[in-house]
């Protein structure tokens, strides 16, 4: 028995190792590529093999943050984006995820709305958003209510086909020990609509961002969004490009923090 135990043993030891190792290979990969596309990006700009005007190079990026954090101008603008982005992805997942459980729960309701949210699904929402400055204001709630736009449907499209697809058989057994509809909601619905709610939050982040920035280029007179369209106005490319670089980062952590949430709740719901 020991022996058995032991052979096992090492062969998850193995297991992890070999885990480890994987993942560090693919960090290793992806900095390489990181470092070689800024190094060639550079070197093709000091060549002139692409224009310096229009493309930048890293160099003038890396200075041009330097200063923009060293002076403080930069960090109100991305305060400013990173609220609205919050904001819009928590109120887009919190009524997308509402708007699927009462589509579940009123099946007459879901067959009448059902062809709606595909057609609304299709619809180009940026159109939308001169409406949402004229009924809210150019501000803060006309840039979170075209992020709704572009969050709230696909959130309640997805994780309304998975509460549907739920497996039939669950909710039987349930209903044989005398579960009502809300307790198969709690128990069988929600715990197996897991990974597609997870799937959403991380989907929803990368969408808010694009809601809030489509809603800065719009209207807004501050913010990430802002300085990219000033940047193409005076022609700066290395603000537009700057820009870019602190959206991808703020972004990155964004999804990272979500993520570590998400494995917390999981874990949490599992040990339940």
């Amino acid at each position: 028995m020991a022996k058995y135990v032991g052979e096992h043993m090492q062969l998850y030891l193995v297991y992890i190792r070999n885990k480890k190792l994987k993942t560090l290979l693919v960090l290793i990969t992806q900095f390489l590529l990181i470092t070689f596309f800024i190094v060639g990006w550079e070197l093709a700009s000091k060549a002139k093999f692409v224009d310096p005007l229009i493309f930048s190079s890293p160099s003038k990026i890396a200075t041009h943050l330097y200063t923009t954090i060293s002076d403080g101008s930069i960090l109100p603008h991305i305060g400013i984006t990173v609220a609205e982005t919050i904001a819009g992805f928590l109120l887009g997942t919190l009524l997308g995820t509402i708007i699927a459980a009462l589509l579940w729960w009123f099946p007459f309701v879901a067959r009448v709305f059902d062809p709606i949210l595909v057609v609304l699904n299709s619809m180009p929402k940026v159109a939308l958003g001169p409406l949402l400055i004229v009924g809210l204001g150019p501000g803060f709630e006309s840039i979170v209510a075209i992020t709704l736009l572009v969050t709230v449907i696909i959130t309640t499209i997805n994780i309304y086909n998975r509460f549907r697809e739920t497996e039939e058989g669950y909710l039987k057994v349930v209903a044989l020990f005398g579960a009502n509809r809300f307790q198969s909601f709690y128990y069988v619905i929600l715990p197996s609509s897991f990974p597609v709610i997870i799937s959403t939050l991380k989907v929803n982040v990368g969408l808010s961002w694009i809601g809030v920035i489509v809603g800065e280029f719009l209207v807004a007179r501050s913010g990430l969004g802002y300085l990219i369209i000033y940047g193409f106005q005076v022609f700066n490319f290395t603000l537009v490009l700057s820009t870019l670089v602190v959206i991808a980062v703020v972004a990155t952590i964004m999804y990272q923090i979500v993520s570590i949430v998400e494995r917390k709740i999981v874990s949490g719901w599992k040990e339940r």
